[in-house]
């Protein structure tokens, strides 16, 4: 489900301002991100406080959040959430195809959004109390390696509107490897109370002048 720029309403996501052209989308108001990036495995004392939560875990699992805030409008992206070939867990991964050379005749970024419900940018009740997390981690991989994500976040939507996130935080820019790894957004000390925007990312063409494409797998709260 794609969704056009102006529909958005006021969206918290962090954009790198070299990396847009003149024409500013619609989307760059900034949020905090988190401070840091970290690869460590939560504890099993804090993994009794909170249970995995999952915004993906395979194609047919019980994920709680849609791939369907497609950004700025929706061109040139394409998502396979149920692809076969080489998934970190499970049967299925996402492969997200960044068609960059595309983008540079738009918009030069794009982000997709996981959402409950989905298409909701603040105007409808949704979401999930969360509170008890203290991280959000996921697997990522590029297809070359190199490929950089400008920011992974979660929350930041609806700001102004009658449903808005209760907090948000990010992480980036990332710079993938061909292989996989692990990240993490901290979220120690957030307010999870009301989080309908699970997980999102976005990226742009002057640090991808030529291919981006890339792969999610496992991303979950902990």
């Amino acid at each position: 489900m794609l969704l056009k720029a102006t529909n958005y309403g006021i969206l918290l996501i962090t954009l790198i301002a070299s990396g847009c052209s003149s024409q500013q989308p619609q989307l760059d108001n900034k949020t905090t991100s988190s401070d840091a990036m970290s690869e460590e495995v939560v504890s099993s004392s804090d993994s009794k406080k909170f249970q995995p939560f999952y915004v993906y875990q395979d194609k047919h699992s019980r994920n709680r959040f849609t791939p369907s805030g497609y950004m700025p409008n929706g061109e040139c992206l394409d998502l396979d959430d149920g692809w076969q070939y080489d998934p970190k867990e499970g049967k299925t991964s996402i492969r997200i195809v960044f068609d960059v050379v595309c983008s540079r005749e738009s918009r030069k970024w794009a982000g997709i959004y996981w959402q409950n419900p989905p298409d909701n940018w603040g105007s409808r009740k949704g979401g999930y109390d969360l509170s008890g997390a203290s991280r959000l981690v996921f697997w990522a991989k590029g297809e070359l390696g190199g490929e950089r994500i400008e920011e992974f976040r979660m929350g930041g939507i609806g700001q102004g509107q009658d449903y808005p996130d209760s907090d948000s935080a990010a992480i980036g820019p990332v710079i993938l490897t061909k292989e996989w790894k692990l990240y993490s957004i901290d979220l120690r000390g957030r307010d999870l109370s009301y989080i309908s925007g699970g997980f999102a990312w976005s990226a742009n063409v002057q640090f991808n002048p030529h291919h981006c494409t890339f792969y999610l797998d496992d991303i979950h709260f902990e």
